[in-house]
């Protein structure tokens, strides 16, 4: 008899993904953001039939999705090739051409909110207000549009509007570790927790009702809990907290049920509570972490979920506890048990600090011997159990990865997230060479088979071990690092702005600091060979940080791999632009492992 082949690239970059999902308010539909065509799209299902169809096909990656309340049309936000400049269209539920509603090329619209009758439309923007933004009403009836909020000092968002629209509630961010929230009523502006100059975060912010809100803070705490807010009285009442665990996504509905997620390390856990009796309960659920969640009036909870062993999918939870999954996707002629977890571990960094981390190893049969070491970007994120096609491909390639959680990293308190803020290229870079050592001592990795890769900040920390630690590594992919912190703090987008220097630091205060963690200081000591990937189009980490770095090398006579991806931005929104990336990753790394003698 025959056998087949088990799946290589093509199969493993053939997966798709789902970024985003709305529920119709009959349950009868669902729309959501996939690649199922190669590019990302809004497709659709009807219930109980679960087979998709195209909603659109202008192949360009959705910002959100959202059902009018009353069914009649979907809101959705495109950019164009990655430039994050979002505009809002309307969609007819049957899909079709978009109607332009508010759009405005080389500005973006960051979509907050319709109010139950559906005719008033609200979001934040940069076109009038390029550093703060502003926050707009927007009349779908009279196509009459009013400021309601002008961004002064911080960056703002408008997150959420009252039911009827009387209220509604905007962030003011001074770093990502200090986002106060703020309550619009009746021309009153009130800060919904006790002092807004005490650096906390306030988020996932969820109307009840007109009257009522509940949302997650850090507030005085080392990790997020769950608060309900009284609105007529103004009264902030702590309703959960979980121990060494932060409260993020919530969903609610207007019977008090709120689900909500927890983080724990790599990991999320489900939780119902129960608003009218305080009661709550974990929920188990089919996957490891959870992408996003939403309940309806009706009970029926649905849930965005991955592990790192299984795509994202689409699940429903009935009132009575079943879970249906609702999509399929898949690796192309794999089984489950080809896919490998991860075992995660913990250890010691150079002060003593634990560090807990991801280590994927291949199979046995399929091993190479070869490690990366992979950092996560944000930085202020962390690496978690869900589906990366390309991780799982590397380990089919016989390839282990180690990805650590550095400090700075979400989900281990806040005072662990606030560790990196001007120190980017010190502790953290020293938690990863120490999470290096100790892979060598446990006989986990060797010291002259090992490569490191990292996209953004990863790019970034990728570029300064190579820079300051080049004797433990073999070869580096960078793909689209800083390497300039400098040239870095100017080029962002201008709303970043107000926050670099809590975020970076100050090019003049902080010259001294800023030049040690650049990696670009480090030229002389890069001498392994490189890749570096760009999008051309990039908002955040641009061009030109790359171009300087691989210019100044081939100076040099370094051996470098320069590939630009011209219709990309942060990140592969195509999938034949991932697929050619990816071939080009594995070509390399192949190019210079360990050899005999070599």
């Amino acid at each position: 008899m025959f056998s087949f082949a088990p799946p290589g690239l093509e199969e493993f970059y053939r997966t798709f993904s789902i970024t985003y999902f709305s529920i119709s308010h009959d349950e009868q539909q669902i729309a959501f953001s996939t690649n199922m065509n190669g590019h990302f799209n809004i497709w659709g299902m009807d219930l109980p039939n679960t087979f998709p169809y195209p909603l659109t096909m202008v192949n360009q990656r959705p910002s959100f999705v959202r059902f009018d309340p009353k069914g009649r049309f979907l809101l959705a936000g495109f950019d164009r090739d990655g430039d994050e400049n979002q505009q809002i269209y309307a969609i007819s539920p049957n899909g079709g051409q978009l109607m332009p509603i508010r759009v405005q090329h080389g500005k973006r619209h960051d979509f907050s909110d319709i109010t139950q009758d559906g005719r008033y439309l609200y979001y934040s923007s940069d076109k009038d207000n390029a550093m703060y933004l502003n926050s707009y009403r927007y009349d779908l009836e009279t196509e009459e549009e009013t400021i309601i909020y002008e961004g002064k000092e911080v960056t703002t968002a408008l997150l959420t509007v009252a039911p009827n629209g009387s209220s509604f509630v905007i962030a003011k961010a001074s770093s990502n570790t200090h986002v106060a929230c703020y309550l619009l009523i009746d021309d009153e502006e009130i800060c919904l927790t006790p002092d807004d100059q005490v650096p906390h975060v306030v988020d996932f912010v969820r109307y009840l009702d007109d009257d009522q809100l509940v949302f997650t803070t850090n507030y005085q705490a080392s990790h997020s809990y769950l608060v309900h807010y009284d609105i007529p009285t103004r009264a902030m009442t702590r309703l959960i907290q979980l121990e060494n665990r932060d409260i993020t996504w919530i969903t609610v509905n207007q019977q008090g049920m709120i689900y909500f997620v927890a983080q724990n390390g790599v990991e999320d856990e489900l939780f119902l509570y129960d608003l009218p009796t305080h009661a709550y309960r974990k929920i188990d659920f089919p996957g490891a972490v959870i992408h996003q969640i939403s309940v309806r009036e009706s009970g029926n909870l649905y849930v965005l979920c991955s592990s790192e062993d299984h795509p994202v999918n689409l699940y429903r939870r009935t009132i009575d506890g079943v879970w249906t999954q609702l999509t399929n996707l898949r690796v192309i002629g794999a089984s489950p048990t080809m896919m490998q977890k991860a075992k995660t571990i913990h250890y010691p960094s150079f002060d003593g600090m634990i560090i807990e981390a991801m280590l994927f190893q291949p199979a046995k049969e399929k091993s190479n011997d070869h490690t990366i070491i992979f950092p996560h970007g944000g930085p202020q994120a962390a690496d978690r159990k869900n589906f990366w096609s390309l991780t799982q491909f590397l380990l089919s390639q016989g390839y282990a990865i180690f990805s650590p959680n550095y400090r700075g990293s979400t989900g281990y308190g806040a005072e662990f997230t606030k560790m990196i803020e001007r120190d980017w290229g010190g502790a953290p870079r020293q938690d990863v060479v120490s999470g290096i050592d100790y892979l060598i001592e446990q006989g986990l990795a060797h010291r002259e088979k090992l490569f490191v890769m990292g996209g953004s900040y990863g790019g970034y920390m990728t570029l300064l071990l190579h820079g300051r630690h080049a004797e433990y590594f073999r070869a580096a992919v960078d793909i689209f690092g800083p390497s300039d912190l400098f040239t870095f703090y100017h080029s962002v987008p201008e709303f970043w702005k107000p926050m670099m220097d809590a975020w970076l630091g100050n090019p003049e205060s902080d010259k001294e600091k800023m030049t040690e963690d650049s990696p670009i200081t480090y030229l002389d000591a890069m001498t392994k060979p490189m890749l570096v990937i760009q999008g051309a189009n990039d908002p955040r980490v641009v061009k030109a940080e790359s171009d300087q770095i691989v210019e100044r090398l081939r100076k040099k006579g370094r051996d470098i791999e320069y590939l630009v991806l011209e219709d990309e931005g942060h990140g592969f929104s195509k999938k034949e632009n991932e697929l050619r990336v990816y071939q080009r990753v594995i070509e390399f790394l192949d190019k210079h492992q360990w050899k005999e003698g070599k």
